[in-house]
């Protein structure tokens, strides 16, 4: 696959969400709950560092940023929604569209970031994939 057939985005997750993409072999990301309508994506490192940071370490005390790959066949008929400043950019995928979305990821799922205090160490993360 080409790389301009790819998209790179960003998700931030806390420790329940990373067990579930751990348990998948950082190949999925789990359900949404049945109040979470949507699943964003986000198309920059920065906003989803942020999110991280300020909303997943103070919910649960951890917060970790992962980076994944998808095919943009899957992403096109998704518009792009601009939620603040130029960086604070994402998709809104219906949560029912999850499984798709899932089954268009290319490569692995991989944790770039953690803020907060750490469930998983490093070598953990590193020995699950």
């Amino acid at each position: 696959m080409r790389l301009s057939e790819v998209a790179t985005l960003y998700r931030p997750v806390g420790p329940g969400q990373l067990q579930c993409i751990i348990a998948s072999g950082w190949s999925q990301f789990p359900e949404r709950k049945a109040r979470q309508r949507f699943f964003y994506p986000m198309l920059h490192e920065s906003f989803a560092k942020s999110v991280a940071e300020d909303w997943n370490v103070r919910n649960s005390g951890v917060g970790y940023v992962t980076r994944f790959k998808l095919k943009r066949e899957f992403l096109e008929p998704h518009p792009i929604y601009m939620v603040g400043g130029p960086e604070h950019r994402e998709y809104r995928i219906e949560a029912s569209l999850l499984a798709q979305l899932n089954s268009n990821i290319v490569g692995k799922i991989e944790v770039i970031a953690v803020y907060g205090e750490r469930l998983f160490s490093d070598e953990q993360i590193l020995l699950a994939k």
